[in-house]
């Protein structure tokens, strides 16, 4: 790696003499959080003073303690390697790793130098990694979560907010990628599948902070943190924040299926999670594993993410972690696919402005089902929805206490389909804000997707579709003129509704072009929803 943009200290380490023992040359290794400087039987980690907000190493203190921890930690899984703590001396205009003389300016973590020719990701592009190889891991992880981790009721409750935490987190961060190394359709796939899980595997959710396999894990373990030499040997433990490491045991096993999925093995990560379920004897695993697959592959995209902006990584390795971090948010969003959110879509129009028209339309793209007011009105008083009643407006079966009870009842019946991943279209005027603030209420309960669809049309074209709708008398609907013209002054429109969330049909113009315009709307809104 050309020095370039490198601190002084480190290009300091980058010569021999910098060392209290014989070494030929250093190589660096740079991540996001760390410098990695390899000596030919040793190797020094040094951590960068940045702060990520889950991560603080931005003074030299915490920068001490945290090295610490990590040799602490890490000690659990990878014992023989982790060697200690040293300082790093300024004495006089040069920088050396330990001994008596000049300041302390900085720490690193020693290791002792591991085979890289007996590292997972080495075996795995060298064809030469087994699925005995990844079994074996398994048998080093699994009494590790069931006895060697921290745990306790404390500790679950703890981690069952922290993921929770941790996502929101992540949304927030890579956010400013954007269009560079996801696609806006990526992140709202991202974004929905989360909610979908938080809600309809709450049940399960709920079981492991009760049976605690919420524990403190190594919460990194990549191919390329496995040694497999002399046994097996797991190092880069995370060290740096609770919450990022006290999470359900899934997200170890997860995070290793993703690798090994990303790295094209998806035998050796069959085989991993297998025997990792056999002996753990953790028949809610299944479950939860996709969404801790898609955590750590999110996890991995916007930390590469985050190379791009580091001034001291070459050109080349960005271009690099740009590739690296569009592969891991595609493969997130491949997750995703396990469990494709449910969209709940209301209707929002006056009479006559082709609401039921375009619900039908559109339900085949949702796979949805569709609850129409004018329906339920009459279900719910006993009433076929082909009787006519020709009360005034406001009054009678169209009275507010009955379109209360109708709302209502529509709602219920939507909750219901909709928890269980079926998508939804509430055919109804939602001509008030608190009709409509409901409904959306019911899709942030329900961890669906909402979208309010908005109809249009010019007066003569509605005024005539009454007419002719009232004399055919097949239609529920009960509308007439005069009930448009008492609509359109108490209607207020859906200034509430985020434009992003507000679809827009104009049903006087090109029913073709408009439906197909609708669809892309709601694509963009849940790009999983609509086939």
């Amino acid at each position: 790696m050309p020095e370039t943009g490198l601190p002084p200290l480190i290009r300091a380490l980058l010569r021999p003499d910098a060392y209290p023992h014989p070494t030929g040359r250093i190589s660096l290794i740079q991540t996001h959080i760390s410098y990695v400087l390899l000596t030919d039987d040793l190797v020094y980690k040094v951590k960068k003073p940045v702060n990520f907000g889950f991560l603080d190493y931005s003074t030299l203190g915490k920068r001490r303690y945290n090295c610490r921890r990590e040799v602490e930690l890490n000690s659990l899984l990878c014992d023989e390697t982790y060697l200690g703590v040293v300082a790093i001396r300024k004495r006089g205009r040069g920088y050396f790793i330990d001994g008596e003389d000049g300041q302390v300016v900085e720490y690193a973590v020693k290791m002792r130098r591991l085979p890289e020719e007996r590292m997972l990701n080495r075996l795995i592009e060298r064809g030469d990694a087994t699925p005995r190889m990844v079994q074996r891991v398994a048998d080093v992880l699994v009494p590790f979560h069931n006895r060697t981790s921290q745990t306790s009721p404390a500790f679950a409750r703890y981690g069952d907010w922290a993921i929770r935490y941790n996502h929101r987190e992540n949304v927030q961060q890579w956010s400013p990628y954007i269009g560079r190394v996801l696609t806006p359709e990526q992140h709202a796939i991202c974004i929905a599948y989360a909610e979908a899980f938080w809600v309809r595997k709450a049940g399960v959710l709920k079981r492991r902070v009760k049976r605690l396999r919420i524990r403190r894990t190594h919460a990194d373990l990549r191919s390329d943190a496995i040694c497999l030499e002399n046994g097996v040997c797991i190092m880069d433990a995370v060290e740096f924040n609770k919450r990022i490491s006290v999470l359900d045991v899934a997200r170890d096993v997860g995070f290793l299926q993703m690798d090994l999925e990303y790295r094209s093995r998806p035998d050796l990560a069959s085989a991993f999670v297998r025997r990792y379920q056999r002996l753990a004897r953790d028949p809610d695993l299944a479950e939860v594993l996709p969404f801790y697959a898609f955590y750590s592959a999110c996890v991995r995209g916007k930390v590469e993410a985050f190379l791009l902006d580091i001034p001291s990584v070459p050109e080349s390795e960005k271009r690099a972690a740009a590739r690296r971090a569009q592969a891991y948010f595609k493969l997130a969003c491949k997750y995703a696919e396990t469990l494709p959110p449910a969209m709940l879509v209301i209707t929002c129009g006056l009479s006559g402005t082709g609401k039921s028209t375009v619900a039908l339309e559109l339900a085949p793209f949702l796979k949805a089902r569709i609850i129409r007011s004018d329906v339920v009105r009459k279900r719910l008083v006993g009433l076929s929805s082909r009787t006519k009643v020709l009360d005034e407006y406001r009054a009678g079966l169209y009275s507010e206490r009955m379109s209360k009870r109708t709302y209502s009842e529509m709602l219920r019946e939507a909750r219901e389909l909709l928890l269980s991943g079926r998508s939804v279209i509430l055919d109804a005027a939602f001509l008030r804000r608190a009709e409509r603030r409901s409904a959306f209420r019911l899709a942030q309960e329900t961890g669906t997707q909402f979208a309010c669809v908005l109809t249009e049309a010019q007066d003569g074209a509605i005024r005539e579709r009454l007419q002719t709708r009232l004399k055919a008398r097949t239609d529920p609907s009960d509308a007439r003129w005069e009930i448009y013209l008492r609509q359109k002054r108490r209607f207020q429109k859906p200034g509430e509704v985020p434009e992003n969330r507000l679809v827009k049909v104009d049903t006087t113009g090109d029913k073709r072009r408009q439906m197909k315009a609708a669809v892309i709307g709601l694509k963009a809104i849940s790009p999983l929803s609509v086939r």
